[in-house]
Formats: structure tokens, sequence, C-alpha cells
């Protein structure tokens, strides 16, 4: 009964502390930013938009070209907006217009990541675009990982031309469930990033790519949210690619593909 006890008071303990470090846990921010320039991203602005809770966010911003969407990148959970630059070249530079929507508590901006603050976040950069005179319908959302959550959300929202997954889950609590067998996580997660209750919602055209050898976010995952969508959509599950190497399988292609047909 003794080891029992101790062995409850250890769990408990663990508990207890995967609670409060959760989000240490679920976030990675990069907290510098170079200019566009120092990063290579020529044609970018920084700019800056409010937030409805009073936060001031750095994003960066390039134009489209006269005729062609302008996508919004909501980043996964790691680094910052300059470290997105390599993967979104072949977009910029084939005319798309892109936000690359800067997080709280990443690139320097202000604040803490969470899930209500980053929605908050999505919907600051898509006024700043309408100030701009950038009609909804011209936008295409682009989630990568963690930010497919945000684009889902911003999509359930606001009809806009068309949203792109990259390597997209159910919900995380889902996928904290499946990495973390051994925890209660649906009771304990304060972010959850329920994408499967509002994809259906989405009235656009989707296209989601994952990777089957990913082991961050498991395709299995991916497949559900896709099944769950309303047509039209596009799904690329790759055989070879795992979490952070699409790129390396042909990502940008196949975007520069699906974008080209919304336009014909």
């Amino acid at each position: 009964m003794k080891i029992l006890g101790l062995l409850v008071v250890a769990y408990a303990a663990l508990v207890a502390g995967c609670t409060m470090l959760q989000r240490s846990l679920m976030y990675f921010p990069d907290t510098s930013l170079p200019s566009p320039t120092d990063a290579g991203a020529p044609g970018f602005q920084a700019v800056t938009h409010p937030t409805a809770d009073g936060l001031d966010l750095v994003s960066w911003y390039r134009p489209a070209r006269k005729g062609l969407a302008t996508i919004v990148y909501f980043q996964g959970n790691g680094g910052n907006i300059a470290g997105r630059i390599f993967k979104t070249r072949p977009l910029f530079e084939a005319g798309y217009g892109l936000l690359l929507v800067g997080y709280r508590g990443y690139g320097g901006n202000p604040g803490q990541p969470g899930e209500d603050g980053l929605y908050q976040d999505g919907r600051a950069a898509l006024a700043f675009l309408q100030a701009q005179g950038v009609p909804v319908e011209d936008l295409v959302l682009l989630g990568e990982s963690l930010g497919s959550g945000v684009a889902v959300r911003m999509a359930s929202e606001t009809r806009v031309r068309a949203v792109i997954l990259e390597a997209p889950y159910t919900s995380v609590v889902d996928v904290g469930q499946s990495a973390y067998f051994f925890l209660p996580v649906g009771l304990l997660l304060y972010d959850r990033f329920p994408s499967i209750d509002l994809i259906a919602r989405i009235q656009a055209p989707l296209l989601v790519i994952h990777g089957e050898q990913d082991r961050v976010i498991p395709t299995r995952f991916g497949r559900r949210l896709f099944q769950a969508a309303s047509q039209p959509k596009e799904g690329h599950f790759l055989a070879d690619a795992g979490h952070n190497d699409l790129f390396e399988h042909g990502l940008t292609d196949i975007e520069l593909e699906f974008l080209a047909r919304l336009a014909d």
C-alpha cells in the first residue's frame, strides 16, 4: 500500500506539473525577428495591426500582383515568420500576395500565445487586409501544423476563396492524447483548437497536404479532418514525407497547381 500511495502521489505531481507547463510544451516561439530585407524577403514590408484586446502585432506583407489571390499564412508552433520565407518563396515569386501573420509572443510581438489569443491575431490580420482594400473573396488561408487550427477557425467565420492546410489535426486534444497517452489530456488542456467541429462550416475549396511518415501529427488525424470537410476538397497524403519536410516532397508544386485551378 505504501508503494501504491507513493505512485499515486508521483502521478498526481506529474499531472500537476504538466498542467502548469502545458503552454511551454505547446508553443516554441523565437522572440527575435530580423527585418524582411535581412531575412531575404524581397518586396515584404513589416506592418503593424492592432488586436481586439489591445496588442499591436508585427506581420510581414507583400501585395499580390494584379488579378492574383493573397495568401494569409498561419505558421506552426515553432520559430517565427522569418523561418517561413524559404517555403513560401515559390508562392510570392509567382505573384501571389502573402501576409505572414505574426502571432502574439512570437518575433518580438507582445503577449503570450494561447488559443483565444491566436484567433484574435488571425482576425486582426484579416482586418488589416480589408483595410488595404483586399476583398475576402481574394484571400486564401494557409495553415501550417498548429496554424491549421487558426486557419480553420478563420475560414469558419469568413467566406474566403480557398483554404490550404499543411499537416492538420482534428484537435490538439487528440494529438496530445496520442502523444501523452498516460495523462488525462482531455481534462487538462487549456488550448484545444477543435478543427473537427468547425471544418464542415467552411464554404470554400479545401486542399489538405499531409505526410504519411508524420510522427508529430499522425496522418490519421489529417485524414479524419479531410473526411469531415465539405466538398469541394482535395487531399494529398505523401508517402515519404514527415512533418517538417513537406517542402522537400513537392508541397509548393501542389499548392501552386491548386491555386492555378482556382483562377480558371
